[in-house]
């Protein structure tokens, strides 16, 4: 796991040809516009949310974010111990994001 500026993020996710970006905020969040291309888990499931981690190829590089980069430091955290091979926290989350947002 590491802690990545956006600037960070962005740059080696746009290098990335493993990357996969995970959202794990609620679904009231995730309507308020989120990253395009994202796959979406709400750490706040619980178990589910574990579940659904075991679904992931963890061999793929997972660039995570939540609202203000605390929930996803802790998934980044899970998944580290659930054995993913990468996972990298958006510091300050999709709050301090200057790239684009898609709205449903």
């Amino acid at each position: 796991m590491a802690d990545l500026s956006q600037e960070e993020w962005e740059a080696q996710l746009e290098k990335d040809d493993n990357a996969v970006i995970l959202d794990v905020r609620t679904d009231a969040e995730v309507d308020e516009g989120y990253i395009p291309g994202m796959v979406h888990i709400d750490i706040y499931q619980g178990q589910k949310f574990i579940e659904e981690l075991e679904k992931l190829d963890k061999s793929k590089n997972y660039y995570v974010y939540c609202r203000s980069g605390n929930r996803s430091g802790q998934a980044c955290k899970l998944m580290d111990q659930l054995g993913f091979a990468n996972s990298y926290n958006l510091t300050g989350g999709i709050m301090k994001w200057q790239g684009e947002i898609t709205q449903d």
